[in-house]
């Protein structure tokens, strides 16, 4: 197989470091396995993060969410593991992982972990008033 699950993950220059924006990325195919029975747990991930320095490159990211595969481990845990790898890697101003685990034995499971620089502050949001999308200007 040309390419194999990594731990490794890889970043590059954040090519805007003066502007805060957001990365959202949503890996909708996240498998590991239950710590009790074995069987395969199912997840769609979404990372939300405000870069520095570093973004997280994508195809080493796909790769490590594929190292859990063959993984055992309770949702809470997975879930903060890998928000403390990719935050290690990336050093975000601030990440979000949100795991939306599917439905076993009638439970579903949403695990959200967040990662904050200390001292950053999220800008306010700009809420601009007037026209909807179709009602034209007001007038």
């Amino acid at each position: 197989m040309a390419t194999e699950p990594s731990k490794t993950l890889e970043t590059f220059a954040n090519p805007h470091p003066e502007r805060d924006y957001s990365i959202r990325i949503r890996i909708p195919e996240f498998t590991c396995l239950c710590p009790k029975t074995g069987q395969p747990d199912f997840a769609e991930l979404l990372l939300e993060y405000v870069p520095d320095q570093k973004c997280l490159e994508l195809k080493s990211l796909k790769l490590y969410i594929w190292s859990f595969r063959n993984e055992g481990g309770f949702h809470e845990d997975v879930t903060n593991r890998m928000l403390n790898a990719m935050a290690a890697a990336a050093e975000p101003k601030f990440m979000r992982l949100s795991a939306d685990f599917k439905v076993r034995g009638g439970i579903y499971t949403l695990i959200t972990a967040e990662h904050r620089t200390p001292g950053w502050q999220a800008p306010e949001p700009v809420q601009l008033h007037g026209a909807t999308v179709g009602q034209g200007l007001p007038g």
